[in-house]
């Protein structure tokens, strides 16, 4: 029987430990590495070759969806595990090429036949996700989302008027639109909702 070898991101330290617990009981897997961060996992992946990697997403230093992205051509399957059921972290982990996304609050039987399934090379996303992501898209076009963007960088309308070489007056017609898209009544709650939603790349 092949041994599956995992490396755990969690910056929980208890979550961390019985997750890893919980797996090394698995006679078929081994916890080869635990990792606080994205970065340190991205580095144990690289060091230990595992076959899959397990990440939550909000960590310090390095996400769990960049520490994704940069995985992205290497062979360990990447799982993300985690509380955030948002769309846009969805949406984002799919195009990482991520093989599974689960809640943590799935039981934890679900996690060892899902990463049995993962290693015969399918994908396995939590049913809730699914309906969320088709539920809602962002509504915004390319250049309102740089718009949003550069208003979530404190940028004025003058400053985001020169960076995308356009007029004040566009950028006005711009933060309308996207106020009346986004359904608030100013630019700060237009960032949190947009933020919120999971929406900003």
């Amino acid at each position: 029987m092949d041994v599956i070898r995992i490396v755990i991101a969690e910056d929980q330290q208890m979550l961390l430990g019985a997750l890893g617990s919980l797996l090394d009981l698995e006679e078929d897997m081994e916890v080869v590495g635990m990792a606080k961060n994205g970065e340190e996992a991205v580095s144990l992946v690289r060091k230990h070759q595992p076959e899959i990697c397990i990440m939550d997403i909000e960590m310090p230093v390095k996400s769990g969806l960049e520490a994704a992205e940069e995985l992205k051509t290497h062979p360990c399957k990447v799982i993300i595990l985690t509380t955030f059921a948002r769309p846009g972290y969805f949406e984002r982990a799919r195009k990482a090429d991520v093989y599974g996304y689960l809640l943590k609050d799935s039981p934890s039987e679900e996690l060892a036949n899902s990463i049995r399934v993962i290693i015969d090379g399918r994908k396995v996303y939590a049913p809730e996700l699914i309906d969320i992501a088709y539920a809602e898209a962002n509504p915004l076009t390319d250049r309102e989302e740089q718009v949003i963007k550069l208003m979530a960088d404190g940028k004025d309308t003058k400053e985001i008027a020169n960076q995308l070489s356009i007029t004040n007056g566009t950028v006005r017609n711009y933060i309308s639109v996207i106020l009346e898209k986004l359904e608030v009544s100013n630019r700060i709650e237009a960032i949190s909702r947009f933020r919120e939603k999971g929406w900003f790349k």
